[in-house]
């Protein structure tokens, strides 16, 4: 009697198991990956930096304008998209992607390695060079004279890990041997002009259009530059329908003049 009550305790268990496996198995099965098939009237997600001037910021009203908010608009309407703007926190824009809280990252979002790990790319449709802004009465007249500097930019962006990659190591020269960040370039250029910071890094598409704002007489920017980097828009790797639709429609732009129009309205050129 005893092995039989054993038995029907062990087939419990076993039983018991198989259930929880197959209630698991289900549970997995219910979750789906975030998807986008860009289909006629679809609500697209766009994520960025609302502070991200000329790329995507708020005018004096409080709208959203830029280059790219212009350039994601006039995408979506040649694919009947209807278009939602999210601001994110640029340091967690891959989870916010990856997680389906937004569709694709278009922020003056550019090309690196450790991205592309993280993302599929569209096409690029711009390109920038990474500077060094500094105050006009600025000692400082070259990139050697950075040693022993305090150097800020912002948290997370493609200038940091252009910098923290350079082969010449220029980090290390700065004081403390780091760059300190900030959440947003207003943050940046707020503590460059406090003096708080002896130099700006910074995407030269966003130096040229803020120091215009600013007064160019206040600044210089410093003749040598970094690598030269490409913008695209981020999607999910899993998003493959979508990203064939994305490059069709940013390749006709380009053909037809769209773009080319659009950035002379913003950087003169």
């Amino acid at each position: 009697m005893k092995k039989i009550v054993k038995l029907l305790s062990v087939l419990c268990l076993i039983g018991g198991f198989l259930a929880a496996c197959g209630n698991k198995e289900e549970e997995n099965q219910g979750v789906k990956e975030p998807v986008f098939t860009a289909e006629a009237g679809e609500t697209l997600i766009v994520g960025l930096d609302d502070t991200f001037v000329p790329m995507g910021f708020r005018d004096n009203e409080g709208n959203l304008t830029g280059f790219d908010v212009e350039l994601a608009e006039e995408a979506g309407k040649r694919l009947g998209l209807t278009l939602k703007f999210q601001p994110i926190d640029w340091s967690m824009k891959e989870t916010e992607l990856n997680t389906g809280k937004i569709d694709v990252i278009w922020n003056g979002y550019a090309i690196n390695e450790e991205r592309q790990k993280k993302v599929a790319f569209s096409e690029p449709y711009a390109s920038s060079s990474q500077i060094i802004v500094v105050l006009k009465d600025s000692p400082i007249k070259n990139l050697a004279d950075l040693k022993g500097k305090t150097v800020a930019s912002q948290q997370s962006s493609s200038t940091v890990s252009v910098l923290e990659n350079d082969p010449s190591k220029i980090v290390n020269t700065f004081a403390n041997e780091e760059i300190v960040q900030y959440p947003s370039y207003n943050d940046v250029f707020n503590d460059l002009d406090s003096k708080r910071s002896d130099a700006v890094a910074v995407s030269e598409v966003y130096a040229r259009y803020i120091l215009k704002q600013k007064g160019q007489e206040n600044y210089r920017i410093l003749e040598e530059t970094f690598g030269k980097e490409e913008m695209a828009v981020g999607l999910r790797k899993t998003d493959k329908e979508w990203l064939g639709k994305l490059n069709a429609t940013l390749t006709a732009m380009q053909k037809d003049g769209t773009v080319d129009a659009i950035k002379t309205k913003w950087f003169g050129e």
